[in-house]
């Protein structure tokens, strides 16, 4: 077995028993970024070879004197280009960030050095992380770990592939909408898009309103998953929602492999015909969820009719993502010079913006709290809902969005360019934890993921229902 087929944790052990030397690991990194980036371009801004080199030398150098950082000691990292890292520019994939170096890192960023990893570069997003499918006018297209001439997905497209095809032990990501969850599901790897307050953000401009979106963890399996939520994880008093129960995710990769008493699943699949699915998606999603019941007598899955109207919420989410995007985007818009310089994407996000008065966002808040309530109805009966991942399998990387979904009942024309993502809106609305699992492939070879969406604040038991999902795969492929 090579260093880069180890598990994180795994590499985490070898390297703290001094089987592996901290150089070593490094040097099959960068050997195996040097093969299959150029293809794949999931890795950015990478720092010099020598340089790191002389990082890992630093840690080895550490543990020989009994010090270790943390159970990422010496363990190579890239960022997305997403979140501040000082010294290597954070673009955003944007060209009006192109020279932009933080002094300072990240809140997220901070911890995982903390934690003794060695940051190497950043993962490709798209500009200004817009849109599933990454690529930018600064860095280009990141292709799918499993065919290079598809979408990767996004935003956190360079994470995913990176992982998929080992160029990194563990990644960060970042989930607005879907953006941990669809690369994940693409790239065949786990994504998980944690509760509201679990992974604070820090520096941010506004720390009250802008809670749709959270930092998460990315792995290729569930205990490394784990291993990182916890490194992320964490009350800061600079963020007043922070979950403030670190306690109860201490060790977090050891207890998720308790097995919970049942795992009742509610299965929502297409919302009762309202999300269109390109063929076969359902049915690998409902293959993966029969897998998983068979394999445990712990499991069962329910098909269940979604009680909220799927209307109103898009309505109230299209409020409450414009109000926040054109915020966001406004300091950029400020300025003549930049416009030609943004996608034409963020222009339509910034311009929704405009129209909205204070009274359409507070009616869309009294929605989004409805909707709230009847996701916990749901958990009076399911421990978790399931969902695709995804309404349409990896596209040609040259689009820049899907225009049309083509289900088996015909092509439905999306009248957004994130229309065909609405699927991924749910946890996201609701502050809920959600974890994308592997699901299989089509006929293609192009892999498909689900959503487990968890109760509140409830990231422990739905990784622990996670790693009994990934047993009943480990069991399928054994078999």
């Amino acid at each position: 077995m090579q260093i880069i087929d180890l598990s994180a944790l795994e590499l985490s052990f070898a390297i703290h028993q001094r089987r592996l030397t901290c150089v070593q690991v490094m040097n099959a990194y960068l050997d195996r970024i040097e093969e299959v980036n150029p293809t794949y371009n999931a890795v950015v801004s990478l720092l010099d070879r020598p340089l790191l080199i002389a990082l890992a030398a630093v840690k080895d150098q550490q543990l020989s004197e009994g010090r270790s950082m943390g159970w990422m000691h010496g363990l190579p990292i890239a960022i997305k280009d997403m979140a501040l890292t000082a010294g290597i520019p954070t673009t955003m994939g944007s060209r009006i960030l192109r020279d932009f170096v933080p002094t300072q890192d990240g809140l997220m960023v901070e911890r995982i050095k903390n934690a003794g990893a060695v940051v190497i570069g950043k993962t490709n997003t798209p500009e200004f992380g817009l849109g599933s499918h990454t690529f930018n006018d600064l860095f280009g297209v990141t292709c799918n770990a499993f065919d290079p001439s598809k979408s990767a997905g996004g935003s956190s497209g360079g994470a995913a592939v990176a992982l998929a095809l080992k160029m990194l032990p563990v990644a960060d990501g970042s989930d607005f909408m879907g953006s941990l969850r669809n690369p994940a599901g693409w790239n065949n790897v786990y994504g998980m898009r944690p509760s509201v307050g679990r992974v604070p953000y820090y520096p941010a401009a506004d720390v009250y309103l802008s809670t749709l979106s959270t930092e998460g963890p990315m792995a290729r399996n569930v205990l490394d998953l784990a291993a990182l939520l916890e490194t992320q994880s964490g009350a800061d008093p600079r963020t007043p929602y922070a979950l403030t129960d670190k306690e109860s995710l201490m060790h977090l990769s050891k207890s998720v492999q308790e097995s919970p008493a049942q795992i009742r699943v509610g299965w929502l699949a297409d919302l009762n015909g309202y999300l269109p699915l390109e063929a076969g998606i359902r049915k690998v999603c409902e293959n993966a969820l029969h897998n998983f019941e068979r394999s445990s007598a712990l499991v069962r899955i329910e098909p269940v009719h979604a009680r909220f109207d799927p209307k109103s919420v898009w309505q109230a989410w299209l409020t409450w993502r414009s109000s926040l995007m054109g915020v966001r985007l406004s300091p950029y818009f400020a300025r003549p010079e930049n416009k030609m310089l943004l996608k034409p994407e963020a222009h339509w996000e910034f311009e929704q913006s405009l129209g909205i008065e204070a009274k359409t966002l507070a009616q869309a808040s009294v929605l989004r709290t409805a909707f709230y309530q009847a996701m916990l109805e749901h958990f009076k009966h399911h421990d978790v809902l399931a969902l695709p991942v995804s309404q349409v399998w990896p596209f040609d990387k040259n689009l820049r969005w899907p225009s049309e979904i083509l289900t088996p009942q015909g092509p439905v024309v999306m009248d957004t360019y994130h229309r065909w993502m609405e699927v991924v809106i749910y946890a996201t609305f609701a502050g809920l934890p959600c974890i994308s699992v592997p699901a299989g492939f089509n006929d293609q070879g192009l892999p498909m993921g689900l959503q487990l969406i968890g109760k509140p604040q409830g990231d422990k038991e739905l990784l622990q229902i996670a790693r009994v999902y990934e047993g009943s795969r480990e069991n399928l492929s054994g078999a």
